[in-house]
């Protein structure tokens, strides 16, 4: 009796213990960010531009570095001009959003835009976005204002890599 006993205990806890390891998950957050770039004039001869790059390298143990999110422009009221625009963006790769004065349907010569970047953060993905803002002049192509915003955490200026990132 006492041995039945001690087989089914074995049996149990062995049961238990698969199903336990079973429920074992390696789990990932997302997280959301949102930064808002300063608002710039933009005249009818004039695209305004955003850029994002993402500096981060893969992790130690090879993720990867990848940063996922959206831009939009925004116009002096408030409202989003057109649509977002979705990115995805690996380790060195820069991803640019233009807008066109015509696409603001501004009827004035001048208006005023600003950029909206949404980043979309997984846990365990290195990502360190760098953001610019720049006006050029639609026909040549000279570079009229340009604004280095830094990074997401609103760090302005050269983003220094450390540890964690």
């Amino acid at each position: 009796m006492l041995f039945r006993t001690l087989v089914s205990i074995f049996i149990l806890s062995t049961g238990l213990t698969a199903v336990a390891m079973a429920q074992i998950t390696t789990s990932t957050s997302t997280t959301t960010q949102t930064s808002s770039l300063p608002a710039v004039g933009l005249a009818s001869s004039e695209t305004a531009q955003i850029n994002v790059t993402n500096l981060a390298a893969a992790s130690a143990e090879g993720t990867a570095a990848s940063c996922t999110g959206t831009i939009s422009f925004i116009n002096a009221t408030g409202a989003v001009i057109g649509s977002a625009t979705s990115f995805t963006a690996a380790s060195g790769v820069t991803v640019s959003v233009s807008l066109p004065f015509a696409k603001t349907a501004s009827t004035a010569v001048r208006t005023e835009v600003r950029g909206v970047i949404t980043l979309t953060s997984v846990s365990k993905v290195p990502c360190s976005l760098s953001t610019s803002l720049e006006t050029y002049d639609t026909g040549s192509g000279v570079t009229h204002i340009y604004l280095s915003t830094g990074d997401m955490n609103g760090n302005i200026g050269p983003v220094a890599l450390g540890p964690g990132r």
